[in-house]
């Protein structure tokens, strides 16, 4: 049994508890009283078991209201909104360096083009978490269209398909993921440093998204605080229903710090209480900026 079972069957567990504490109780009071309580057999007991075993199926399984609507209309800032691209590279350990040098090489001048309708968010190198791996984070102003626009035009760029050649002999693996921006979340804007970047990603259940909004619309005035909160996005095509937040701290003692003092603001356990059982998987990168990043 995995953290997030066990969290859930002790949930489980405390209302049967509380239910047949219940029960305990209204026994005895009629018995004090000298009620007799009669259960009649066949269609009544059959209800009974009906009901009881519907009321436990309810703990587990989610019901999920039907919808005339995309999910991530309900989510975004505006029809509109940014179109962000999250790229994870594994680099062979022995070509990090000349992986580096080629992205500060080649990365900035697709930035600072205009010709490009993107931007680059962040590029990183990882500390903690998955070794050996980079990060990169793109923004697309104005969606798909913007997004088809730069793939089209960097097909045309002979020093991009080199550096794409080039890059394609320092990596084992590569993967990539679009995404949107929570509306409540802040847009991503660079920053001076030095920071060390950690990126949360949550698999949620789905059909759980609206619901982990909610309650993440809420929780994130409590992290708010010392700036850490950088961006929240939530995936559209590659891995679905997968959640990244992305925070920025001082250093690693500072993030332990910032996490703790959000548990002194009331309302914060109750959303961990309740947005825990919505998460089938989760994951954490401590992340080091590249020379490049808009974000340091």
């Amino acid at each position: 049994m995995n953290t997030l079972q066990g969290y859930q069957w002790k949930m489980a567990t405390r209302v049967l508890q509380r239910f047949g504490n219940g029960l305990n109780q209204a026994r005895k009071t009629a018995q004090s009283t000298g009620q007799i309580v009669v259960l009649s057999r066949g269609l009544s007991a059959s209800n009974h078991r009906n009901r009881e075993d519907s009321w436990f199926k309810s703990l587990f399984v989610r019901k999920v209201d039907p919808r005339k609507d995309a999910h991530s209309h309900l989510l975004t800032k505006n029809e509109e909104s940014n179109l962000y691209k999250i790229q994870f590279h594994n680099v062979k350990p022995e070509c990090q360096d000349a992986y580096n040098q080629l992205c500060e090489e080649t990365l900035p001048s697709i930035h600072n083009d205009k010709y490009y309708p993107c931007e680059l968010v962040g590029t990183w190198n990882t500390w903690y978490g998955e070794q050996d791996q980079a990060v990169h984070m793109w923004r697309y102003r104005g969606g798909y269209p913007a997004l088809t626009e730069v793939m089209s035009k960097l097909r045309q760029n002979k020093e991009f398909m080199k550096y794409r050649e080039e890059r394609g002999k320092m990596l084992l693996s590569r993967r990539n993921q679009l995404l949107l921006e929570f509306s409540f979340w802040n847009e991503p804007i660079p920053r001076k440093g030095p920071n060390i970047y950690e990126l949360r990603s949550y698999q949620l259940r789905p059909g759980t998204m609206i619901e982990w909004g909610n309650y993440w619309a809420r929780a994130i005035g409590y992290r708010q605080h010392n700036s850490e909160a950088v961006g929240g996005f939530f995936s559209q095509i590659g891995n679905l229903y997968m959640v990244h937040h992305l925070w920025a701290y001082k250093d690693l003692e500072a993030r332990e710090a910032t996490r703790n003092a959000a548990w002194q603001h009331e309302g914060w356990d109750e959303v961990v209480y309740y947005t825990v059982p919505l998460i089938q998987h989760m994951d954490s990168r401590i992340m080091i900026p590249m020379k490049a990043s808009p974000l340091q």
